[in-house]
């Protein structure tokens, strides 16, 4: 049996009465044709997931009533931070969309050397809204009800700079061509941090200070991958080796 699921930013407690936002009410009314006392899943991305029930589907307003609390997929037991360097247009959304259906648990936007999107203030507020979107559409389809976090995008120097101030640092991980390792030879660990750099990939620059600050360099196959392609596929087998087994 289909369960469908809704993301709604809201506070979900038990026999509250809410009202859905614009979108969900749409799709729940004019492409799934729900009905009143149709049942639905809600969950706001904080880990928990609710059973419903729609109770009034007025043209400007659309609610549904909290029944009980069921128990949601579990949360992978790897802690996978993906640092992505910004890449153009749909090849972001799909980054983000492919890393949440995986699991991650972290996205980390950065501002790089060979970074070819440029985001002023406003541009970046409405590319945040857009890419949380993404996000929450990612956990609706993969049954999710832990959001990841989604950091604002930081310029790689900030960046690097903020982990080197970590107490207890991660497993880092730099997606490299060149790279030393395999993902055979690394030591065990359930908090990983990925950085996969921009089209272009990051610069020798960025590169050598990674390795200096203690990243490992791992390569992943003898192939050039594109940036879009490049850390999902090392994401899955992560969550492989280490998470989702």
């Amino acid at each position: 049996m289909r369960v469908i699921r809704g993301f709604v930013d809201a506070e979900l407690c038990l026999e509250r009465e809410i009202t859905l936002g614009a979108e969900l009410a749409n799709h729940l009314t004019r492409v799934l044709r729900l009905r009143s006392g149709d049942a639905v899943h809600l969950f706001n991305g904080d880990g928990r997931e609710f059973s419903a029930v729609l109770t009034s589907l007025e043209r400007k307003r659309t609610l549904a009533r909290i029944e009980s609390e069921i128990t949601p997929i579990a949360e992978s037991s790897l802690h996978l931070t993906l640092a992505q360097g910004l890449c153009r247009g749909e090849k972001m959304d799909l980054v983000l969309q492919k890393a949440t259906e995986l699991g991650i648990a972290a996205l980390q936007p950065l501002i790089t050397d060979r970074t070819e999107v440029r985001l002023d203030a406003e541009r970046e507020a409405r590319r945040m809204l857009h890419w949380r979107s993404v996000l929450a559409s990612a956990c609706e389809q993969s049954g999710r009800a832990t959001l990841p976090s989604l950091a604002a995008p930081i310029a790689f120097a900030n960046w690097m700079a903020q982990n080197s101030q970590l107490a207890d640092p991660p497993l880092a991980l730099l997606l490299d061509p060149e790279g030393d390792v395999s993902l055979r030879d690394l030591p065990n660990s359930n908090r990983i941090v990925l950085a996969v750099g921009p089209e272009g990939g990051f610069s020798e620059a960025e590169r050598t200070l990674m390795l200096r600050l203690g990243f490992v360099g791992m390569r992943f196959g003898p192939r050039i991958m594109r940036t879009e392609t490049a850390g999902l596929a090392a994401l899955a087998a992560l969550q492989s080796h280490w998470g989702d087994c």
